[in-house]
């Protein structure tokens, strides 16, 4: 009889430790988070699900590592459609003081519109400007520390190489000396037909650091994190073939989905500091 208040004993003593370490766990945990600022934009509780699902073949936090993103800065995200990325900038900027511009053409920025009204305080500082820009509210000259586009160099090529040009002069405008241009973009193998860059949706990489060093850019790294070697490139509906948009719907479907998301090339660009 006298062992049980021994082992109730014991055990009042494992609870009570188990209990003041808790605390230390739980800091750790938060210094951990708030040493990866980055990380902690990716977990952020206001990203949906459906675009959580997505990180594995988008990898934000390593690409947005690679680009050199901090919280404080100056950060333009142009063209963002859906806010795939605006989910995870936003916290990030406004954790660390930053600021969040999302840039369009007009008309084009309605999903990140009805995000601030019914997110205010998740989205409502982010500032809205027009790109590029034929006289709206625009980027300031040399005010941003990073310009991100994710998927979008193909869709100005469609509008011909001359706005395409365009485009990446603005952008080396809006960016301080010293400023970074991330882009990520379908890859288009260098060994295929040009002319596909006009359709499929996919670009090449000289094509691309073609344009961004017309405008003045230096290419200054490059990386695989978003590479994709089961994309063969070649599907009569181009890109749009494979996830998420499966343009062929449940035709050869699940043949799509084990290739996954497109091979993309993931380029930083630096404009020079003199």
């Amino acid at each position: 009889m006298r062992a049980y208040p021994l082992v109730a004993s014991a055990a009042l003593i494992a609870l009570s430790a188990a209990c003041s370490a808790s605390p230390d766990k739980a800091n750790a945990g938060e210094s951990a988070a708030a040493a990866d600022p980055i990380a902690s934009a990716v977990a952020a509780p206001s990203r949906t699900p459906a675009n959580t699902a997505r990180d594995t073949y988008r990898h934000p936090a390593e690409t947005l590592a690679f680009f050199g993103v901090k919280p404080g800065d100056t950060v333009v995200e142009l063209w963002p459609g859906g806010g795939w990325y605006t989910e995870i900038l936003a916290p990030l900027t406004r954790a660390g003081g930053g600021t969040l511009y999302a840039a369009a053409p007009e008309g084009r920025l309605k999903t990140i519109e009805a995000w601030q009204a019914g997110k205010p305080d998740v989205y409502g500082a982010v500032k809205l400007a027009e790109f590029p820009n034929k006289g709206g509210a625009k980027v300031p000259d040399g005010s941003a520390d990073v310009v991100l586009t994710f998927r979008n160099v193909h869709n100005w090529r469609f509008a011909g190489t001359d706005n395409t040009a365009e485009a990446f002069r603005q952008i080396y405008a809006m960016l301080k000396p010293g400023g970074t241009l991330g882009v990520v973009d379908h890859r288009l193998p260098e060994d295929m037909d040009s002319a596909l860059e006009e359709k499929s949706g996919y670009m090449k990489r000289s094509s691309i650091v073609g344009f961004a060093e017309a405008a003045g850019f230096k290419l200054a790294g490059e990386s695989d994190v978003n590479a994709n070697p089961r994309d063969t490139h070649d599907y009569e509906k181009g890109v749009w073939t494979l996830p998420p948009t499966l343009t062929n719907k449940d035709v050869d479907k699940a043949k799509y989905q084990a290739i996954g998301e497109s091979d993309r090339m993931t380029l930083k660009f630096v404009k020079p500091a003199s």
